[in-house]
Parts: structure tokens; C-alpha cells; sequence
């Protein structure tokens, strides 16, 4: 085999043909070609034996019995057991290298969070039991709602939210709740275009019409564009700070203050505050609601859609119209769960229900037990590791790859770059692909949409130094042989489960059944 070059990347070893042919098998080394269960499935093979049902059939029943068995694959149970671990290999995962993802915060779950967490006393909670039996879990709710509203400087604390997006809906539906209070029917929501892509989506869905702030040429907000759209018709502004460029916007409290004064509100998407916690307090910046995801800031990696959690700290302005349930303390300090509906009429201007039940157990005890451990001064390192991961990725690479915003001086904790500067026909998808063989999950690509063919590089904290050098070197392999016009990397990964897939087609015309 040919030596590797100091990224690890092997150039292909004769044809691409030669690369390319599958074994008789279709297998690679330990990499395994694996059918789908349905395909190794017999019928009637089963892992354990059963006795037949001995059970009578009552003629109300009658109608609702199967008239055959159900189609599902039998297979012993040694063959249960390697076709799902075959299958786990093929799989990427935080505990086998990092997940660059930018925006995501995609970082290394502490363990000392899942032993907590399977605690019986918290992972049996049932929400319909009653308070008295989950005095413990209300208290852990309670603690945690403290931390949040001491770590950003806020009046209240909506717990319930289930994510990021939902965290946002609650704080439009908490602003949209304080406008009517008072009368004010003001429609527009100005969103910025450095914002996360969900901020519009969820204004619209909570009523109101979006307005676009367009962005300076060093990736803030154009605060001058901002305050000359300000007027009684402007709900408020969705804005992402640090935002989604890598950049803090350094005019958050003066936007803040000109919204104020023109009658709105300010919501702040919070989705990196991993960047800020512990360094700054938003609530000092004059924001008056922002969602955090407990899943990114506070560790558990929510790759694969959960677990998430997105509690909602909001200012005395908003804190009346908080939903229900929520936590709050006795005049003896315990902690008890305001979720009755008649609750309303001891706290009038809440807008109602989130949820039917009280948010992410799992992710409250996960994210009270990453609080503890760490302290005030290790969340404040936590935020300075991850800036300083972050420009150490973008100026050891701003030489290779184009970085827009490297001008506009440090990031904070992603590095953003485009695909300018590559060969003729090379683009952003390719590093991306090229990437895999290198034994890395690709970056976010093609966001955020004001850079063409970005890529968004976040490291966060729990990287070290030969971790990231190892990705850098990587990286800069690919560069280097996009701007040379390698014309195998178009057609990477070469060494994936499998090949570069039609993703257009894939989203259009997606296979999601099996049939026999």
C-alpha cells in the first residue's frame, strides 16, 4: 500500500476500477456488506422460544384479529445480535473522533451525566405522578432554572419547550402575548440575515410577517438598515448572537436599546451560548427572551434528533406571560409545579401550554449534573477553550481555504469558510465528501446562506490540540487537492459504506418502505 501523507489520506491504489471493485462478497476487510434484517429474515425463526397463547377469543375481539401473521423477519438471536453491531460500525459517532458540525455544538458527553441520569429516582419519574412522590425531580428542575437565570442575567425561566425551535415559538408567543396585553397590534418581525434559518420560520408561524436585515460587509447586522426600519408596526427583532457567521455582534446593546425605544421586544436565538456562557450575560445586553439548548451548551451530543431541550430565560417584561406548567418555590423553599389549568387565574397573562408535560427529564438531570461539575469558572473556561479551539482552526487554515470574515477579526467558537479559491468546477461538497475518507464527518455545508459554498467548522472545547491537528492536516490535504484539481475527489468517499449518493434524488424520492 502506498505511504500515507501527513494527513493520513492514501492516494488510490491503480485504477478507479481496481478502487471500486467489490470483493465476491461485497465485503471490505472488517468494513461488512450487510443486507437489510428483511433480507436475512426466515419465517418462522424466532431468538427465544414462546408457548402458543392459550387464550379465548370474545366476540368483541373478534374483529380486530389478524388474519395472518404479521410480515416481520425471524432470525435467531446470534444473528440479531451481528447484524446490528455490523450495522453500528458503519456508524459515526462523538466517541470515535469529533463531530466538526458548525452551529450544532456537537461535543463529548460526560459520563458522570449518564450515571445521574439512570438514576431510578430519575429515570423512572412518570409525569403523571404526583407531586408529592417527585419532590427530588421538581427540586432538580427548580436548581437548574436557577443556574440558567443567574447564568444569563434573566428574570424567568420557561422550562418546558422540547428544542431549539420550540424554545424559539415560546419566546415569539410570549412576545406576541405582551404586545396584546397592551393593545399594541404590531405584525412585523424583523429577522436578520446572519440569523438562524429557524428564526423566520417561527415567527411566521406565530403570525407575523418577516422583514430581512441585511448584513455588513463583515458579517454583523447593519445596524444602521436595523434602526431605520424601527416604528410602531415592528413586533420586535429575532437575532443570533454570537451570530451565525462565528462573529458576536458587537452592537447587541444598542440594537436592543433602539428596539426598546421604538415599542418591541428582543428575542436572541441562543444556540451559541456555548460560545458566551459564563463570559457574558444576555440579559445584561437587553434581551428580552432567548431559548437555550440544553443539548448543545450543556453537553449530550444530539446527533440523530434527541434528546433535545430548549428552556426559555426571559426579562421582567416577558416573565408574566410565561406558559404553563413551570416550577416555583413555597414561602417554605420547596419547589412545586404550577400546571393546573385553573392556574391561569392566579397568573392571567401566561399564554398557555408548550407542552402537556414539563420538558426533558433526561435532559434536566444531564444538564444540572454538567452545571455542578463544572462551576462558574469551569463554564467560563468552557466558552474561552471553545473560541480558542475555533481560531485556531480558522488561522491555520485561512491560507488554504477562503475565509470571508477572517478580516473582521477573531471568531468565536466556529470558523466559517467558502469554496472560493478551489478549481473550476470543485465546490464545497466535494471537501465535504473528501472528508469521509479522511475518517471525519463532514462540516455543516452551504450554511449560512450569506456565504456561497460555506462551510461552518465548529470544534468546540473538548478537542485537544493534537485532535485538531490531526483534523487541520486533513482538511488541508483536501484543500490543497481541490485547488490542484484532483479529479478523484469529485467522486469521494471511496472508502464509505457507500458511494456518493444522488442527495437531490434522495429528497425528492426517497425509498423509506420495504417491500418484498
Amino acid at each position: 500500500m502506498n505511504a500515507p501523507n501527513q494527513s493520513g489520506w492514501r492516494p488510490a491504489m491503480g485504477s478507479a476500477e481496481t478502487l471500486d471493485s467489490p470483493t465476491a462478497s461485497g465485503d471490505r476487510a472488517l468494513m461488512l456488506e450487510e443486507p437489510l434484517i428483511f433480507e436475512l429474515g426466515r419465517a418462522g425463526t424466532c431468538g427465544v422460544d414462546i408457548d402458543e397463547a392459550e387464550l379465548g377469543t370474545s366476540d368483541a375481539l373478534a374483529p380486530f384479529l389478524r388474519k395472518a401473521a404479521p410480515a416481520l423477519p425471524g432470525l435467531s438471536e446470534p444473528e440479531t445480535v451481528r447484524h446490528y453491531t455490523r450495522l453500528s460500525r458503519q456508524n459515526y459517532a462523538i466517541d470515535l473522533g469529533p463531530f466538526p458540525l458548525g452551529s450544532c455544538t456537537m461535543k463529548h458527553n460526560p459520563r458522570l451525566n449518564e450515571k445521574v441520569a439512570r438514576l431510578p429516582g430519575f429515570a423512572d419519574v412518570h409525569p403523571l405522578a404526583p407531586q408529592q412522590a417527585v419532590r427530588g425531580a421538581l427540586e432538580t428542575i427548580a436548581q437548574l432554572a436557577d443556574w440558567l437565570m443567574a447564568l444569563t442575567g434573566m428574570a424567568a425561566v420557561a422550562m418546558s419547550p422540547k428544542a431549539g425551535a420550540h424554545g424559539e415559538l415560546c419566546g415569539v408567543l410570549c412576545i406576541k402575548a405582551a404586545l396584546q396585553a397592551r393593545g399594541d397590534d404590531r405584525r412585523i418581525m424583523l429577522v436578520p440575515e446572519s440569523a438562524h434559518g429557524t428564526n423566520p420560520a417561527t415567527a411566521a408561524f406565530a403570525g407575523f410577517a418577516i422583514e430581512n436585515i441585511p448584513a455588513t460587509p463583515e458579517g454583523r447586522v447593519d445596524f444602521a438598515a436595523l434602526t431605520a426600519r424601527l416604528g410602531p408596526d415592528i413586533a420586535g427583532v429575532m437575532i443570533t448572537n454570537p451570530n451565525t457567521c462565528g462573529l458576536f455582534e458587537r452592537d447587541m446593546k444598542a440594537i436592543a436599546d433602539a428596539v426598546h425605544a421604538a415599542g418591541g421586544y428582543v428575542y436572541c436565538d441562543g444556540a451559541n451560548f456555548n460560545a458566551i456562557v459564563g463570559k457574558v450575560r444576555p440579559g445584561d445586553l437587553g434581551i428580552d427572551a432567548m431559548h437555550i439548548n440544553l443539548h448543545k451548551t450543556f453537553s449530550t451530543p444530539h446527533g440523530g434528533g434527541g434528546p433535545g431541550s430548549g428552556p426559555v430565560v426571559l426579562s421582567a417584561a416577558l416573565a408574566p406571560f410565561a406558559p404553563l406548567p413551570f416550577v416555583t418555590r413555597d414561602t417554605d423553599g420547596a419547589a412545586r409545579l404550577i400546571e393546573e389549568e385553573h392556574a391561569l387565574e392566579d397568573h392571567p397573562s401566561s399564554f398557555g401550554r408548550m407542552a402537556a408535560f414539563h420538558g426533558q427529564m433526561g435532559m434536566f438531570t444531564r444538564a444540572l449534573t454538567y452545571i455542578l461539575s463544572h462551576g462558574a469558572d469551569g463554564l467560563r473556561q468552557v466558552a474561552e477553550d471553545a473560541v480558542l479551539n475555533a481560531n485556531y482552526v480558522l488561522r491555520s487554515l485561512e491560507d488554504v481555504l477562503d475565509a470571508p470574515f477572517a478580516a473582521s477579526g477573531p471568531c468565536m467558537h466556529e470558523a466559517l469558510f467558502s469554496d472560493a479559491g478551489l478549481a473550476e468546477g470543485f465546490s464545497t461538497l466535494d471537501i465535504a465528501k473528501g472528508l469521509i475518507d479522511e475518517g471525519f464527518h463532514p462540516m455543516t455545508v452551504y450554511f449560512p446562506l450569506v456565504v456561497h459554498g460555506a462551510m461552518l467548522v465548529e470544534p468546540t472545547e473538548t478537542e485537544s490540540k493534537a485532535g485538531l491537528d490531526r483534523f487541520i492536516a486533513s482538511l488541508r490535504s483536501l484543500a490543497e487537492r481541490a485547488r490542484a484539481g484532483d479529479e478523484s475527489l469529485k467522486s469521494a468517499p471511496h472508502f464509505a459504506p457507500r458511494r456518493r449518493l444522488d442527495e437531490t434524488l434522495a429528497a425528492r424520492k426517497p425509498v423509506l418502505g420495504w417491500r418484498d
